[in-house]
């Protein structure tokens, strides 16, 4: 069945239900911002019609039969640039996990939320027709861009012997910090998943969050600038790591563990050597692994050794691993990787982390 659109269509969904009962709720919700077809997981169409802008797919996660007749209906390979949204019963882990193993872009919970379901209907299906949005699109893309050019100079040029310049870092970051306040922190994650991979990602995910709790923060202009500096830069050294060991589909042996560990002494020399990066930054390359109760790397500083935008930059990038799809496992829910790091205790700043969850679950 389909259900009409109370204004002018902006985009074309496919909700794929267990129960039209269960889902009408969020089909009238849908509804208000494009045409709404309805459909039993059984007649999910093999092979989506271009004008399709995504598919939210409300199932029992819990339910093997039902989760593998969804499994097997995307698998066309036209649904493998498709925005997926999916619903989850609850906050648990198991939910989610079956969520992005099915090839979820982005989570809406029950019970719903009409506006944050909006935004996030926005934001994961972007309708042409939307107010401003071909200007906030290409703002973040734009954004996007900038960040990804510095990423693959330091991923592919500064190995070959081609340095990064501060003035390279410098360029992006007024592209970058537009971008997110245009447009919106989930936005940002959501063109980064679809496009990046891990390595890019994890340092874009994390510029995304850094700048996006800045701005939570209000904080000054040329302090945002520092922050989204020193994000974007902060795994450099992961650029002197082989590929083989960075994208390992499993957990490393201790030798690998101990290579990886290299990373924050190895990019801090190489910038350090360039000559032209302040040393804030260089601090936060060189310590964003270490614990306020000395138990991180590479030099063991502990309590007020550690710097206030190392702090950040750690919640943050702890924050982005948690959430982040790896080879070896499915990501942690926003909520779950929240409740990660509160447990983590003295090792990071908890009140930095506090001041963070509007933030980090707000995505």
């Amino acid at each position: 069945m389909s259900v009409a659109s109370h204004s002018s269509p902006r985009r074309r969904l496919l909700l794929a239900s267990d129960s039209n009962d269960q889902s009408r709720e969020l089909a009238d919700i849908l509804a208000t911002v494009g045409d709404v077809e309805i459909v039993p997981t059984t007649r999910i169409p093999e092979a989506p019609s271009r004008e399709l802008s995504g598919i939210v797919v409300d199932i029992n996660l819990r339910s093997a039969e039902a989760v593998q007749r969804v499994r097997n209906r995307l698998r066309h390979k036209n649904y493998e640039s498709m925005p997926r949204l999916f619903v989850l019963a609850d906050s648990l882990h198991h939910g989610a996990m079956q969520a992005w193993a099915l090839g979820a872009t982005d989570t809406i919970a029950r019970p719903f939320d009409a506006r944050g379901v909006l935004q996030r209907i926005r934001a994961a299906f972007p309708g042409p027709h939307d107010e401003d949005f071909a200007a906030r699109g290409k703002t973040l893309n734009r954004g996007v861009e900038a960040a990804h050019a510095v990423i693959v100079k330091i991923f592919q040029k500064l190995p070959a012997g081609v340095p990064l310049s501060f003035n390279d870092v410098m360029q992006a970051e007024s592209l970058i910090i537009k971008a997110i306040k245009r447009s919106s922190l989930r936005e940002w994650l959501a063109a980064v998943g679809r496009h990046h991979n891990h390595s890019y990602r994890h340092c874009l995910f994390v510029t995304g969050f850094a700048v996006a709790f800045a701005q939570h923060l209000g904080m000054r202009d040329e302090d945002q600038r520092r922050l989204t500096r020193a994000a974007l830069v902060h795994d450099v050294g992961k650029a002197f790591i082989p590929v083989a060991i960075l994208d390992k589909p499993g957990k490393l042996t201790e030798e690998e563990t101990l290579e990886v560990r290299k990373h924050p002494r190895l990019g801090f020399e190489a910038l350090a050597a360039q000559g032209s990066f302040p040393r804030e930054m260089l601090d936060v390359v060189l310590h964003h692994h270490e614990f306020l109760d000395g138990s991180g790397y590479p030099d063991g500083l502990s309590g007020d050794q550690i710097s206030d935008i190392v702090r950040l930059i750690t919640i943050v990038d702890i924050h982005a691993a948690l959430v982040e799809k790896r080879a070896y496992r499915m990501p942690f829910t926003h909520a779950k990787a929240f409740e990660m790091m509160e447990q983590m205790g003295g090792k990071i700043d908890q009140q930095l982390l506090q001041a963070f969850r509007p933030v980090a679950l707000g995505v």
